[in-house]
This record gives C-alpha cells, structure tokens and sequence, in this order.
C-alpha cells in the first residue's frame, strides 16, 4: 500500500517538439502529461527515502478522503501521533520541521501545521522524503511532504458528498474539475463540524466543551501557453474555530485578597477558552521545457493567524494570568528551480528560494500583584505587550546527477542558506552527497550525508519580555532569555530496498543526526500557540522497516520505526522552563518530549471491481510505545521527560459500496469503525516539558458518508 524508494530518476527523456499553436490544437491531456513528467526531473528526490501514497490508497484508510491529512501521514513508517490541536507530527523524532510542497512549489508555513489545513480530497498522490535529502530541499529537513494535485484535466466532473457520525460530526463536501481548451481547472471545499475538535483531556467517552468548526477550500487552475510551456494557479483558503476543552474536577485555585468579585470556587468544567485560525495562501507557478532545459518559477504569499481567547476568571482564577493572545503571520517569497541534462552521464540542477516573513504578536495578559511570598495582594490589572518579530530565509544551490556506471549514480551538491531576523542573523554552506547502487532491478541500496541548518520558525518565536510581568502571578522565576538559534546538524543515512517478487517489496533504513542547538517547540501556559527554543545539543537516531504487497485487488503494508531523539542543556528562551528542570538538563541529556521509542502501522485492504460497482474493505491499526513524560528517580529527583506514558494500540476497520448510475455517474456509500475496540490511550499525561495538557486518543467512532460522482 504504502511504496519505498530510494531510485534515481530517469535521466532519459524525449523533448517535447515545437508544435505551431495556430494551426495545431493542442490537446491538454497530453501536454499536461508531458508537462508533469518534465517537471518531475527538475527536483527528483535522489537518494532520499520516499514514501509514496496515491489516492486509492488514502481510501484504504480510516475515514478515507474525509480523515484529517496528518492521519493520513501517520502511515508513513517512523511518523508519531501527537495532538491534532497543532496538527502536530513527529517524524524521526523530531518537532515539527516539516516542509510542505504542492506540485514541488514550497508552501509558506503558518503558525499552525499543515496537518489540519490541507485536505486529502485533492491529493492525486503524495509522498512523505525524509533521510539525507538532495540540495533543493532547506530551511525544514525533518521531511518533505509533496504533494500532487487533482488538476481537472485527467479528473473531469465532480463529486458532492456528505459524511458524519459520531462526536456530533458532520461533513459535507464536494469537489470539481475539468478543462475547456488549454484552461483546466480543480476545485474542492468542506465544512466540517464536531464535538471532538481537540484531543480529550480526560479518559471519557466524549469531551467538555470541545466543538470545532472547520471550512477549508482548495482551487488549481493551469492555463497552456504552449506545448513547452504553462502557467499555474493555486490558491487556499481555512477558517476554525475550536473551543478547547476542559478538565472536570481541577482542584480550586486560591482567591486573591482584596478581589470579591472572585467566586469562592470555580469549577473548571465550566472554563471557556477558544481559540481561533485562519489560514490563505496563493501560489503563481511558470514551467518551461525546453529540451535538455527543464524550468520552474513561482511566487507565494501566504496570511496566517491563530487567537486565543481565555476564560477572564476562571484562567485568572486558576492560572494566574488570563493572556488574550493574536499572532498574525504575513510572508511572501519566490523560488525558482531548473535541471539541464549536459550529457548521458550529467544532469545539472540548481535553484533559489527567497522568503520573506514578519509576524504580529499581541497580547493583553491579566494578572494579579504579587507580594514577597508571591501570594495575590491587590485587584487584577491588564499587561498589554504587542511585538513585531521579521525574518528573512534565503537559499541557492547547486548539484549534479552523475551517473558513474550502469545502475551506479551519485548525487552530489551544496546549498548556501542565510536566516536574517529581528533576533538572529546566520548563514552556512551545507554539502550534500547521496550515492544510489542498483546491482540489478530488485535491489537498491543508498547511503548518503547531508549537512542542514534550519532555522527557527519565526511565528513560534516568543515576542513577550520577561521583564514586564515581574511583581506579579506571570511572573517566571527563571529571567534568563537567551535569542533562539538555527539549528545546525550533521546527518546520515543509508538504507536497502528489496523486491521480493510480484508486487512484493520491504525496505530498512538507518539514520542518524548530531545537531548543535537542536531546535524543538513546546505548549506553555494555557495557549495552543507553540513557542520555540533551542537544546545545546542533540542526538538522534533510529531504524525503519517497511514492507508492502499487492496483488490484483489485495493489497497490504506494515511499517516499523525506532527512533531515540535526547537533547542536552536549554540554550535559549530559558525563561519558559521550571527552575529544578533547567538545572538538571545542564549536565544531563534528556528525551526529547516527542520521543517514542518505537511506533508501528499496519493495513490491509480490498477491492472488489464489479460491472455495477466496486466493493472495498479495509482493517487499519496504528501502534505506539508512547511519548515523553516526567519521571522521579528514587531519590525524588524529578528528570524531565524521564518517563513514558502507557503504549497504545487502535484498531480500524471499513466499507465502501459503488454502484454505477449511468455513464460517470456514481453513488458510494461508507462505513467507518475507527478505534473498533473501544481503546482509551493516552497521548500525554500533562507531564513533560513544553506540555501543558493531558490528551487521549479518540475513543470509538462510527462514521458513514453518502457521495455522488458526476
């Protein structure tokens, strides 16, 4: 279900002939084709590894089109389940650091991650590059998601489809493409509302106060110039809401002196926190092929947001501090990539990228005074801290295909990167080298090495002075605020990929990756906007195993990963962290909060294809050993991250009937069991660094959907 590879590209191809547009009509379906497999030698993935899913397959999965994008990843062999709130992803034991790519353009990233934005609707086929990765891939080296589209010239009509079930869910949809001459268009859109929008904090069967709305729309448009050449437009749109949920039972906080108005008690089943996000972006893409002359040109800007708003008293009255909370990310850029093929044995690729962004943060905290003792002593005031935060990430790189022998390539290269904002100014040269070994059609081995840096993200870069809530409920008891750095990493990776027969192919990979201020991100206070900081030090390392088989209709795949990701010493933004905890990490390495020791996926589906219609079942299962929590050590020392919480397990499984309606008409009807047996698991426990919540896994849901194609 899932494939692997680690191939080089093909290097032959037969430049598209000139063709005159006033005499000939072109026929989009073939120059489309032609177009897309052009592109595809611009940025192969060269001796990374790639995981690649199509859009049947995404059937084959729990809620199939209509499941959040980041499950859809959670496939993918070494991808760790974390909350749903961020979209948050752990991919070889790190925070986040992905990049997101539709058609090979990059996407501006925004204050929350993709895994919530993007909807698996218009996905023709993605695969998730992780490893040693070629020279065109910067600033998030975690992985690569990228993307390809519906694009309305090989997907004519549409299809409008209503899901729900349980947790009060309700989805309708609908999607559209097609093409009129050299125009071709896709469209796609959703709403979607329910009663579990984030995680559980509690064990329960349903959550407090947890609904969320969701609208997100998706449009690509692609105009031929001409048989060499087109132009592309994509662009996005998402607006949610979600209400975050509360924990019945807190124990009371103690009411300040001096403040009446405060009730004796608050019942914490009864706060009410919100928080809001918005997310746009439009993308302008130019691709040219010239013969050995492969071109790509586009333009982005993007407009990101995320509001918290708190519950005035009850956070007042339990946290201290009440934060009203905006950040507003704005960033514009361009990227421009090419390939030349100088002889059989040769291939040139360079490229640029260029990405401007600059972020809004303001808040307006409440809180009380403190006296010496730090209890409460006068009435609540307003603290209002609005910062501007910019940063400006530029890259350029240069590389070469060689194939040295038949079935023996080398991919060597470098790219040079400069990060310039408001609180950090760096830059490195990077080398990249990936050499591909193919003895014969069943075998490919790959080994290869790759110097990153990666830079903060700027929208997770806290904007507030420490200084400011001194004397009162905020305040930090660590004052220290060192500036957040880039991430600077030594990495390897080597791996074998075997066909074992018909259909039938496993894979093992091994990397590891030594970093010098290994960035990672983390929930502090009552928010769900992430704040970054830096370890001195980091170490990670780990081992993948995957395998897939299909044959006819059957099809199945199993995905094993270790990983061990451990951090030494807090190199910034130390005001965030407990004093007992900042004084252990000095001297001692510690588990990255998101570190899970081994993570597991499995499926199994198939499709039966009838004259009438098509029938498809599927069983799906992920397993966790589970993520970071805190430990005491016998002496009562308490070591951050020292622990784990309980391993975990779900089980899935699913229906869906075709049934023909007439000449590309459709009706399909679906049934989804997602956590069949019922399994509560817990995610986090509330416990760890830059965790600021307990979190359990959806418990049993029972989904179905009606949809016609036309």
């Amino acid at each position: 279900m899932i494939g692997l590879t680690a191939a080089p590209a093909r290097s032959q191809t037969t430049p598209a002939q000139p063709t005159d547009t006033k005499t000939t009509q072109l026929d989009p379906y073939i120059v489309t084709g032609e177009l897309d497999e052009t592109r595809g030698l611009i940025q192969p993935s060269l001796g990374a590894t790639s995981f690649i899913m199509d859009e049947q397959q995404i059937l084959n999965l729990p809620q199939g089109a209509d499941a959040p994008f980041n499950q859809v990843l959670l496939r993918a062999p070494g991808v760790a389940e974390d909350s749903a709130a961020n979209g948050d992803l752990h991919v070889r034991g790190e925070h986040a650091n992905l990049q997101y790519r539709i058609n090979d353009v990059l996407l501006p990233e925004g204050i929350t991650g993709f895994g919530l934005e993007l909807d698996p609707r218009f996905v023709q086929s993605m695969q998730l590059i992780t490893g040693s990765l070629p020279a065109q891939y910067g600033f998030r080296t975690a992985g690569i998601v990228d993307i390809q589209t519906k694009t309305g010239a090989f997907d004519q009509g549409g299809e409008a489809s209503l899901y729900g079930g349980s947790f009060d869910t309700v989805r309708p949809s609908f999607e559209l493409g097609g093409s009129s001459g050299s125009l071709s268009y896709f469209t796609d859109g959703s709403y979607d509302h329910n009663s579990l929008g984030i995680e559980n904090p509690t064990p329960s069967a349903t959550a407090v106060h947890d609904e969320s709305s969701q609208y997100k729309e998706f449009t690509y448009l692609s105009y031929i110039i001409d048989r060499t050449s087109r132009l592309t437009f994509m662009g996005s749109a998402s607006y949610s809401n979600f209400q975050v949920p509360d924990t019945p039972g807190l124990p009371a906080g103690t009411s300040p002196d001096g403040n009446p108005w405060l009730p004796i008690s608050f019942d914490s089943a009864t706060l009410n926190e919100n928080q809001n996000e918005q997310n746009y972006y439009g993308v302008v893409t130019y691709q040219k092929s010239a013969g050995d002359l492969n071109l790509q040109v586009s333009a982005f800007g993007r407009e990101s947001s995320v509001h918290f708003t708190p519950d005035p008293v009850g956070d007042l009255y339990f946290n201290g501090v009440a934060s009203d909370v905006k950040r507003t990310l704005y960033s514009g850029g361009v990227q421009g990539d090419g390939s030349y093929k100088l002889s059989d044995s040769h291939t040139l690729r360079a490229g640029f990228s260029v990405l401007d962004e600059s972020v809004a943060a303001d808040s307006t905290s409440t809180v009380f005074p403190v006296d010496a003792n730090g209890d409460p002593d006068g009435p609540a005031f307003s603290i209002t801290d609005d910062e501007e935060l910019h940063g400006l990430f530029a890259g350029a790189y240069l590389q070469d295909e060689w194939k040295l022998a038949t079935g023996l390539t080398l991919n060597y290269g470098a790219r040079l990167d400069e990060f310039d904002a408001s609180f950090d100014n760096e830059h490195q040269l990077s080398p990249r080298v990936n050499l591909i070994y193919e003895p014969t059609g069943l075998t490919t081995l790959h080994v290869g090495y790759a110097r990153y840096f990666t830079p903060p993200p700027v929208e997770n870069v806290s904007g507030n002075t420490v200084a400011e809530f001194n004397g009162t409920s905020n305040a930090s008891p660590v004052t220290q605020d060192d500036p957040v750095k880039a991430e600077r990493a030594n990495y390897l990776d080597a791996g074998i990929t075997q066909k074992l027969g018909a259909g039938f192919q496993v894979g093992l990979d091994g990397y590891y990756k030594r970093a010098q201020n290994q960035l990672d991100d983390g929930l502090f206070g009552q928010t769900l906007i992430l704040s970054a900081f830096n370890y001195a030090l980091g170490d990670v390392y780990g081992l993948e195993f995957t395998a897939s088989y299909s044959n006819g209709g059957f099809a199945t795949y199993l995905n094993l990963a270790h990983s061990v990701a451990k951090g030494e010493d807090w190199s910034s933004a130390e005001f965030l962290f407990d004093p007992d905890d900042l004084a252990y990490g000095r001297n001692h390495w510690i588990f990255l909060d998101h570190d899970q020791q081994l993570t597991g996926s499995f499926g199994a589906s198939y499709v039966w294809k009838e004259r009438t219609g098509d029938t498809r079942v599927y069983v799906d299962s992920l397993y966790g050993t589970g993520l970071r929590a805190d430990a005491t050590a016998p002496d009562g020392t308490v070591i951050p991250n020292g622990g784990t919480v309980p391993s975990y397990y779900s089980i899935s499984v699913g229906a869906e009937q075709s049934f023909k309606a007439g000449p590309h008409r459709l009706w399909k009807v679906r049934l989804d069991l997602v956590n069949l047996t019922d399994k509560s698991y817990e995610l986090r426990d509330g416990s760890g660094v830059g965790v600021n919540a307990a979190q359990y896994g959806m418990r049993r849901g029972i989904f179905g959907s009606t949809s016609y194609s036309f």
